[in-house]
């Protein structure tokens, strides 16, 4: 893992298409600005676990392969 430090205002550039700033620094939370392209996904680690979960929890559901093959008939 990089530790960076930065201060209000400076940012961090990431495989010259991602931008993140820091925008707010309020006691221990910080405020960040994310510049990215459209097509590169940005989301909250929580909300990434919960996304994956759910992505897993479909493929190993039986249900859902009965439901697509009903769809295909």
């Amino acid at each position: 893992m990089l530790a960076l430090t930065r201060k209000i205002g400076e940012s961090i550039i990431i495989s010259n298409e991602i931008e993140i700033s820091i925008l707010e620094i309020k006691g221990d939370q910080v405020k960040l600005g994310i510049n990215a392209p459209k097509s590169i996904p940005v989301y909250r680690k929580e909300i990434y676990i919960q996304i994956q979960d759910a992505n897993k929890e479909a493929v190993e559901s039986d249900a859902s392969v009965d439901a697509l093959r009903k769809l295909f008939k």
